[in-house]
């Protein structure tokens, strides 16, 4: 009665009354027996519900059912239609006192056919529909708090309390849940991975978005979906470059620039395609999906060259941009263009914040040609996700890079670490002006090499 005080009484006067109905049927004095109980049952139950007949709103209580499951307007209507009954049931049970011990059954029988009259269409269907759907609200009820409880059980680390695993094979996770609990907050993408301050949702994190912490075994283990990977398509020869000036894009004096010279130089390039395609002899090549980050001309690196374009600023790596740009459509390449960091970011699919968290899913690219501008800004982006993709990144390195200064540990270890160093790439991940010696991982100089 706690829960649904208005519809639990208005099942109980309607049931109250259905017996005093039919048990007059019974006999005289039983009539006269079983309505005076059923009165004053009715009037306990009133009164110990006292105020439930209030002007309250259905919707003040948390617990009480919405007008679109017991029928709003019409339980409220059963329930008037209940009082008058009991009204007139009063009226009659004080002409049954003044009767006394009379034999006069004509009143009696005048009470029987006046409790017969005051039945209303189709009261009995409605209390029973009312009836069924407290029934279904109570199963659904009983559902809900079925899932909050296992939701419960599992934050509350029913299963193992969410300690900390002591694997061998993982002996940074104590290391990682402690710099969790400290420093969680400091980027928005691991709340955007589930991560709310428990030790279980760090478990979680560190088990199945990174790898530092084994996989638990009160999780739901299921087998992530493989992506298929895209199907391979042959790469054409383009001699059309009107696709390309609109990747290109404008605002800037330096695509301005890249464009101007892209076009001056479109038919030497169309012209290069077809003695290309001749001599390979429509050899089948396979369509790459290539991102090409002009990290150097974004408004996050500052973009120095743009405003100098016209001034007699440097423009050799613009005239090495448009080139490349210009190679890669003809060559039939699927090609995304990004100078910006917004762009960069949108292209990569990373998880929103300030690149802490790796990406989950592939990358979409095969190769990524960017400069040392965009190189620092897909660190910032992708987070760990960069070591993993590091081989598909083809970095635009004007003039070269010593190996002293691309390898990690002996560029901080002998002072050389730099912005343009320390990356720790393969030589041949370094489009550069100069040949580059495999081998010994070195620069050629004119010596090393016979330009005949």
């Amino acid at each position: 009665t706690g829960l649904f005080p208005k519809h639990f009484l208005s099942l109980s006067l309607a049931f109250g009354l259905m017996s005093q109905i039919a048990l007059l049927s019974v006999s005289l004095s039983c009539r006269i027996f079983v309505v005076g109980i059923g009165f004053f049952s009715l009037c306990f139950l009133m009164t110990s519900l006292g105020g439930q007949f209030s002007a309250k709103r259905p919707g003040d209580s948390p617990f009480t059912m919405r007008a679109e499951v017991l029928g709003g307007q019409e339980s409220r209507g059963v329930l008037r239609k209940i009082c008058d009954m009991l009204e007139v049931i009063m009226k009659r049970m004080d002409v049954l006192s003044k009767l006394g011990n009379t034999t006069d059954t004509h009143r009696l029988d005048e009470l029987s056919s006046a409790l017969d009259r005051i039945q209303p269409i189709g009261l009995v269907e409605r209390i029973q529909a009312i009836a069924q759907n407290m029934s279904d609200m109570a199963v659904r009820v009983e559902q809900i708090l079925q899932r909050s409880m296992a939701n419960n059980r599992v934050r509350d680390g029913a299963f193992g309390q969410c300690e900390i695993p002591k694997d061998p094979r993982y002996p940074d996770c104590p290391s990682k849940m402690d710099w969790m609990r400290a420093r969680w907050t400091s980027d928005p993408c691991y709340a955007f991975y589930g991560v709310d301050g428990s030790d279980c949702s760090f478990l979680i994190y560190l088990s199945e978005v990174e790898w530092f912490c084994p996989p638990l075994a009160w999780r739901n283990q299921t087998t992530t979906p493989t992506l298929k990977p895209p199907p391979k398509r042959q790469a054409v020869f383009q001699s059309d470059i009107g696709a390309l000036l609109e990747q290109v894009g404008t605002g800037k004096e330096s695509l301005s620039f890249m464009k101007r010279r892209i076009r001056r130089l479109a038919a030497q390039w169309a012209s290069a395609a077809r003695r290309l395609d001749d001599k390979l002899r429509n050899r089948w090549r396979e369509q790459k999906r290539i991102l090409v980050h002009v990290g150097f001309l974004t408004e996050e690196s500052g973009d120095v060259f743009s405003p100098k374009v016209l001034k007699g600023g440097p423009l050799g790596e613009m005239v090495q941009w448009a080139d490349i740009l210009t190679a890669l459509h003809v060559l039939g390449h699927n090609l995304k263009i990004s100078f910006s960091l917004k762009e960069l970011h949108g292209f990569l699919g990373v998880p929103p914040g300030r690149g802490s968290c790796p990406l989950t899913g592939p990358l979409p690219f095969d190769l990524i040609y960017t400069d040392y501008h965009g190189l620092q800004q897909m660190k910032q982006l992708m987070g760990l996700s960069l070591r993993k993709h590091k081989c598909h990144i083809r970095v635009i390195d004007t003039f070269g890079t010593e190996p002293a200064y691309n390898h990690e540990e002996y560029a901080t270890l002998h002072g050389y670490r730099t912005n343009w160093g320390y990356w720790n790439l393969h030589g041949q991940q370094y489009m550069t002006m100069f040949r580059i010696d495999n081998e010994q991982n070195r620069l050629l100089t004119p010596k090393d090499v016979s330009f005949n």
